[in-house]
């Protein structure tokens, strides 16, 4: 299906605390998976590398070996979670490819279980308590999209949202909802005076990306103060402060659920894909595209003369 008129369908966003432990992680992800389910999602959504707290706040070798295969572990869990509960669910993972090859990835589980597919994160940040380039190779998989029970699902992960071309080509494979996992927060010392502009700025390029593809948009993010604790081994510094707000847009851009700055919660929403083929035919962007005059975005950038 891709935007033809397939039937709504309910998704859930987990908005949650990551604490120092993998494993307590991880089965505080399966619980939320399966209480959402219950509470009739039909898809449900992890947030970025749910299953430490956020890491890459420091440059560690020692950290790597948190990374594992897809599929794998924590796949192989909600792959019985999603056949046990009839839910499908987008999973992020640490995968480690091969010795010495890392990425920031996430995996698409399908109701029956079935390992749909995995996205690998694109772009690829490197700033303070940011460290991402040090851990993950940049993604080599494009940006596909994938066919589960309920529609076509896109997969695009935390600093890949600030994009246009990554939500725009997406959503070019037929995707009717993009799910940005999402690790992002404020630095203690920048949230009284930068950190509202700063939350502004995340949601509103996402709506746009709603907007300008014609297509939902489900965003979960973690929330509360970490310095990257793995087994009681933390980071220097003052941490981040994550500020959940995890939402749903519909292709208007329309916020039709937002969680809270500080609490763990889940957020339900509906996603009815015949409300992307309504607002392609009255916002006919992809009609009018000139696609003969973009080779220009394949450049770095243009240097005047």
């Amino acid at each position: 299906m891709s935007g033809h008129g397939g039937k709504p369908y309910r998704v859930a966003l987990v908005q949650m605390a990551c604490g120092p432990e993998p494993d307590e992680n991880l089965g505080k992800a399966v619980s939320r998976v399966g209480e959402a389910a219950k509470a009739g999602a039909q898809l449900v959504c992890l947030p970025e590398l749910f299953r430490t707290q956020y890491f890459c706040q420091r440059e560690d070798h020692a950290l790597f070996d948190l990374a594992e295969p897809i599929p794998g572990p924590t796949t192989e869990r909600f792959e019985t979670v999603a056949r046990e509960h009839r839910v499908a669910i987008v999973v992020p993972v640490f995968e480690q490819r091969a010795p010495g090859l890392y990425h920031n990835s996430a995996a698409v589980i399908d109701r029956d279980g079935t390992l749909v597919g995995r996205f690998r994160k694109m772009h690829i940040p490197d700033d303070p308590l940011y460290y991402e380039k040090f851990y993950f190779a940049p993604g080599d998989l494009g940006f596909p999209s994938f066919p589960i029970s309920e529609g076509r699902v896109g997969v695009l992960i935390c600093w890949d949202q600030w994009y246009p071309e990554a939500a725009r080509l997406t959503a070019l494979t037929g995707a009717e909802l993009i799910v940005f996992p999402t690790a992002i927060g404020w630095h203690p010392s920048e949230r009284d005076e930068e950190g509202p502009a700063q939350l502004n700025a995340w949601q509103t390029i996402q709506r746009a990306h709603a907007i300008a593809n014609g297509v939902f948009v489900a965003v979960p993010n973690r929330v509360g103060h970490e310095s990257g604790d793995v087994r009681g081994n933390r980071a220097e510094g003052s941490g981040i402060d994550f500020w959940g707000s995890s939402f749903v847009a519909d292709p208007f851009g329309r916020v039709l659920v937002e969680g809270s700055q500080d609490r763990e919660e889940l957020l339900y929403a509906t996603v009815d894909p015949r409300a992307v083929a309504r607002t392609r035919q009255y916002w006919p962007f992809l009609r009018d595209r000139r696609v003969d005059a973009y080779a220009p975005l394949t450049e770095r950038f243009r240097d005047r003369p």
